[in-house]
């Protein structure tokens, strides 16, 4: 067990830490002014955008993360920390090299690309975004025809929303807004989520925005807050990207509200970081975008989710948006084994806070000294487990079947 003086001195450096991590907005710095998108389009889509990024000093956050490390001490939990301080300070370096090439590079170690190995060392997110294409393309009217008079106005949606999130976190719920000041059609932090005026959206969409905004990004923000005596547990920080956004796409899938549309969204951005580190320049991507997308808004959006602090002309993306398909098999996998071995105290611990997770071992440390506090808020898929559990026992057993000889014998019978 930890003695006073080394809970103390955890407790102080987390503290410093998280307020350190709040200081580096990385998705904050990166944005675009609506102006951007407007000029675009009144070149008639053939001038690539202009971005002036607002002026950054590192030196003084360095300066606070070095004074928070000579703090540490040689336990494990000091080494967890540690490694924490230096994810914040990729950050720092990530937003400094804003424009250049050595943007992608920042961007690389804290992202991956869509080349990264997975843990079986061979799959890679390109690999699993060119399958899923693969066989979406097979398909035969599985795509929902979206008419006009089903979609939902931004006001619409932030009442739908609004209605939803106070259900579950009562006096905690962000607020739900309607602004014109954000490029994407949503977006979430723990006090907030906004909602980007006169865009349209789905029926989906309003589940899919709960389950993966609310119930998992607001959740964990809140719950890591909730953490007296790890406080760096409510920092958001870009080593915790891949696996906080796996935790939401999974929200998605298991709440059964993901669709095609938005699988497609999520590979063809990962196809679009690899042509823009082959050369493509942002009017290739966005063209690329307009042949899947209802609307020229949707396609500039979501090139400008590849292009934010890269090179306009191509070679150096941002590369966040591989984590959604890499983040999801990770996140599976881990949540299968945890439920074959009937730990779902462990499947608990991921919404403790913001963690990546290879946090998992110091998690189950902080718990055992009595410095972790059970999360707050829980989706109901991990409250009520039924359905995980009779899900995840099915395709365990399946898993270990020679699909190679179930395909070749169901696929002879059509």
């Amino acid at each position: 067990m930890l003695v006073k003086k080394d809970r103390q001195r955890l407790n102080e450096v987390s503290q410093q830490l998280y307020g350190i991590s709040r200081r580096v907005r990385i998705l904050g710095h990166l944005s675009w002014p609506g102006t951007v998108r407007h000029k675009f389009f009144r070149s008639g889509s053939q001038k690539l955008p202009e971005i002036e990024y607002p002026p950054f000093d590192p030196k003084e956050i360095k300066d606070d993360l070095k004074k928070a490390r000579e703090c540490l001490g040689d336990l494990p939990l000091d080494q967890w920390l540690l490694k924490k301080s230096y994810d914040i300070e990729a950050g720092v370096d990530l937003i400094s090299s804003c424009g250049s090439p050595e943007f992608f590079d920042h961007s690389s170690t804290i992202y991956g690309t869509p080349s990264t190995k997975l843990r079986d060392g061979k799959t890679t997110p390109m690999d699993l975004a060119t399958q899923f294409a693969t066989i979406m393309d097979a398909q035969t009217g599985s795509q929902s025809k979206i008419q006009t008079r089903d979609l939902i106005t931004a006001d619409d949606m932030r009442n739908r929303i609004n209605k939803k999130v106070k259900k579950v976190f009562g006096k905690d719920s962000p607020a739900v807004i309607v602004s014109d000041e954000i490029s994407a059609k949503a977006s979430a932090s723990s006090k907030r989520i906004r909602l980007r005026k006169g865009a349209t959206f789905t029926e989906k969409d309003v589940d899919q925005l709960v389950n993966h905004e609310a119930m998992v990004h607001v959740a964990t923000t809140l719950n890591g807050r909730h953490q007296d005596s790890m406080k760096i547990l409510g920092g958001n920080y870009g080593a915790v990207t891949k696996t906080q956004e796996g935790l939401a796409v999974f929200s998605e899938f298991i709440t059964g509200c993901i669709d095609v549309s938005r699988m497609r969204r999520v590979m063809d951005r990962v196809e679009a970081i690899q042509m823009s580190m082959d050369g493509a320049d942002f009017i290739q991507v966005y063209r690329f975008f307009l042949e899947r997308s209802r609307l020229k808004t949707e396609a500039f959006e979501n090139a400008r989710r590849i292009f934010r602090g890269g090179v306009m002309t191509g070679g150096y993306p941002f590369t966040k948006d591989i984590v959604y398909l890499d983040g999801l098999v990770r996140i599976h996998n881990f949540i299968r084994a945890v439920v074959s071995r009937g730990r779902n105290d462990v499947l608990e611990l991921l919404f403790a806070g913001k963690i990546e997770l290879d946090d998992m071992p110091t998690m189950l440390e902080l718990k055992e000294e009595g410095m972790l506090r059970p999360p707050r808020y829980l989706p109901h898929w991990v409250v009520d487990k039924d359905y995980l559990v009779s899900y995840f026992s099915l395709s365990i057993f399946i898993g270990e079947m020679d699909h190679q000889k179930t395909d070749e014998y169901y696929q002879s019978l059509f």
